[in-house]
């Protein structure tokens, strides 16, 4: 009794010890790469040509005042020990106040970000529910009107530049058409009567049951998540597209078909089965395109997100808040791409 259960133990702890493995490697990768990107943004901090001293105290102050504000900032202090300074706030959520509007960083952030992470979740939709059903069906009749117009899609989304059809949607839709809302997250007869619990306006409104602000702020909302949504989907078709084609390809394909399996049998319990790993990926970095890059959309709408506050807080040289919102984006790329890579362990027993 006592040899079996120390066999099943040493069995436990072999199946266990690759898992950890895996997690310590993937901690110390992230913690790596958080490192680094609070070492770029605390560089780029001190060497952009703004004096954080003179945004707060104004030109026109004397140098005693430019003194002490330069000495509480902590800007008389050594490199390295700044660093550290900056490391230990960051860690405490603690990104500085807002030269704007002399608010802590960090809760003008929590208040933007629920804004973009709205709209790049639903454009992530949009993209897969689209996109990857659009790049099989290219994928399995490669060469017909369909794979040559799926191709197109994809290049366009690739080619044109969003912010003109950002201003070509608003043109036509907006004002010409009148079959969506215009810039902003709803018009101002709405605003304010939803209480804020999440900050997405529309899980936000439905839990309320408010379905006019509903309505209002999805007339708002899915011209740019559609926007952001083609953008994805051309990615996504594109890759989906190849992967297919490399699995449509093998010799498993033909030994299933030879076999008497009904095509879509084939296509989707097989093929695309075989490519739902690689997808995830694409996805989530797709996903996390749209978190970080979607700020010439936000202007264009005039959305209060996190790229419209970074936008303004750059032009306003309110570094705090720009080094702040760069570091939230950063770590929610490396969250993301963390995440998907757990999902591919899940997924891919190879990688076990």
């Amino acid at each position: 009794m006592a040899l079996s259960e120390n066999t099943r133990e040493r069995r436990v702890r072999a199946s266990l010890a690759p898992w950890l493995k895996g997690v310590l490697v993937a901690l110390g990768s992230v913690s790596i790469t958080m490192l680094g990107l609070l070492l770029i943004t605390f560089i780029i901090g001190r060497v952009m040509p703004i004096d954080p001293v003179l945004a707060i105290v104004g030109e026109r102050a004397s140098q005693t005042t430019y003194d002490a504000v330069y000495e509480q900032l902590g800007l008389d202090k050594p490199l390295l020990v700044q660093f550290l300074y900056y490391l230990w706030d960051v860690l405490h959520g603690d990104f500085g106040m807002s030269l704007l509007n002399a608010r802590p960083v960090s809760e003008d952030i929590k208040r933007v970000f629920p804004a973009t992470l709205e709209l790049a979740t639903l454009g992530t939709l949009i993209g897969v529910l689209l996109g990857v059903p659009l790049g099989v069906i290219a994928a399995v009749r490669r060469g017909s009107w369909i794979d040559q117009i799926a191709r197109v899609v994809a290049l366009v989304g690739y080619s044109m530049p969003i912010f003109w059809l950002g201003l070509m949607g608003l043109l036509i839709f907006y004002g010409v058409l009148g079959w969506v809302g215009g810039p902003g997250r709803l018009d101002i007869f709405y605003q304010d009567i939803v209480p804020t619990r999440t900050g997405m306006i529309l899980i936000d409104s439905a839990i309320a049951g408010e379905w006019g602000v509903f309505r209002n702020a999805f007339s708002h909302i899915i011209l740019p998540a559609t926007l952001l949504g083609y953008y994805s989907l051309a990615y996504i078709s594109r890759m989906t597209r190849s992967f297919m084609l490399e699995q449509m390809s093998a010799e498993y394909i033909t030994t299933a078909r030879v076999k008497g399996m009904s095509e879509r049998q084939v296509i989707w319990g097989h093929a695309f089965r075989n490519i739902r790993v690689q997808l995830i990926t694409v996805i989530a970095l797709s996903y996390a395109n749209l978190l970080e890059g979607s700020v010439l959309t936000e202007i264009i709408f005039s959305w209060p997100g996190i790229g419209s506050y970074i936008t303004t807080a750059l032009l306003s040289a309110d570094m705090n808040a720009v080094l702040g919102g760069t570091v939230v984006v950063g770590l929610i790329f490396i969250c993301l791409n963390l995440f998907s890579d757990l999902l591919y362990r899940v997924f891919d027993p190879r990688s076990k």
